[in-house]
């Protein structure tokens, strides 16, 4: 009988030990970028730690990325409910952090109200309409949508749902015309005057006109969306349409020439050169001006729905402003954080889909 050797045993089990644990490193680091993505980068030394990483490493990385930011905000927190209460306003002092923070409850209270009372609603309206078609009376049958007022996470949707909507209008004009800006320099120079005069124009300025022209173009307001709608979105694709444009622009324009040259030796059609060889290697700098125009149009709208008094965040805030009551601080402190969360969160969507799309490391 062979004998087993203690030692070739003990180096077999410590060489299983290093090869684990090199493959849970090799996890964490792929997670690492996602993590950085979504604005956590501070798990990936806990893991780290939490794997047999050296502690003193992780500790110090953990305390940069996570302890700092805490204690800031920490001493943020208590420097405000020290101060508040010193500033006094027409409508009383300065809301601390404790009021604010009973607002957000109150709000969702509300909210939660509110769709009870919807819900409500809608149940005595089936059975007033089920006892009319039970009588026999279904053409008196009538059917209507709940009229009360909108819930703060309602505005907040709106807001949300029509920066979107004049993203999306924006890009779809800005990256074609970027595009042929990059790609012609009589294009280039016939883009640029106006580019350069309607960049700085504030969405105060653009408002009334806006208004007037939708008003005049959608009279009847009948239609899939809502004229303050239209008037909100189309506000935000004009103020945030110009990053994107120039951003592509110069993505275009940077382009490697000698990839250039290989597409006239390939003899690419128009449509092959932009798709194959333009778009995939401006789409970083493309990626750069859709986060810069996305921002933008999250300040502009708030600015347009308080200005038109058009459904959303900013009516919210302009309302509770008129309102007036004791509360009212809290409540427009609730949207200024609010505004501020969402804007951080569409900033790392277009993140994420940056680090899809392309292998642009800027964050």
């Amino acid at each position: 009988m062979t004998a087993i050797d203690p030692t070739a045993t003990d180096a077999a089990r410590a060489r299983a030990r290093e090869d684990r644990r090199a493959k849970r490193f090799a996890r964490i680091s792929k997670l690492d970028g996602w993590f950085k993505v979504l604005g956590l980068p501070w798990l990936t030394p806990i893991l780290r730690l939490a794997a047999g990483d050296t502690p003193k490493t992780q500790l110090k990385s953990i305390w940069q990325l996570l302890g700092v930011p805490l204690v800031a905000i920490l001493a943020f927190l208590v420097l405000w409910g020290a101060l508040a209460p010193k500033v006094q306003t027409s409508l009383g002092a300065i809301p601390g952090p404790a009021a604010v923070w009973e607002q957000v409850g109150v709000l969702h209270a509300d909210a939660v109200a509110e769709k009870e009372k919807a819900a409500e609603f809608y149940a005595r309206q089936d059975e007033r309409n089920a006892k009319l078609i039970a009588d026999g009376k279904a053409d008196k049958v009538k059917v209507r949508g709940y009229t009360g007022k909108p819930t703060y996470y309602q505005q907040i949707w709106t807001s949300i749902q029509t920066v979107f909507f004049g993203f999306l209008i924006g890009t779809a004009v800005a990256v074609p015309l970027g595009i042929i800006a990059g790609l012609s320099p009589t294009a280039n120079a016939a883009i640029n005057p106006l580019v350069q005069i309607f960049k700085p124009v504030s969405p105060l300025a653009w408002l009334p006109i806006v208004t007037m022209v939708v008003s005049a173009l959608y009279a009847t307001g009948e239609g899939v969306f809502t004229k303050s709608f239209v008037i909100s979105a189309v506000t935000v694709t004009l103020c945030s349409l110009w990053p994107t444009l120039i951003n592509t622009a110069l993505g275009v324009a940077s382009i490697d020439k000698d990839l250039v040259n290989v597409s006239k030796v390939l003899k690419l059609s128009t449509w092959k050169k932009i798709t194959r060889l333009v778009l995939p290697s401006a789409l970083p700098l493309i990626f750069t001006g859709l986060r810069l125009s996305l921002g933008v149009g999250w300040m502009v709208l708030i600015a347009a729905e308080m200005l038109a008094q058009n459904p959303g965040l900013g009516k919210f805030v302009w309302d509770e402003f008129q309102n007036g009551s004791s509360q009212s601080l809290a409540r427009i402190m609730v949207a200024v954080f609010t505004i501020g969360i969402i804007g951080f969160l569409l900033d790392r969507v277009m993140f994420a889909l940056q680090s899809l799309f392309t292998f642009s490391n800027n964050r």
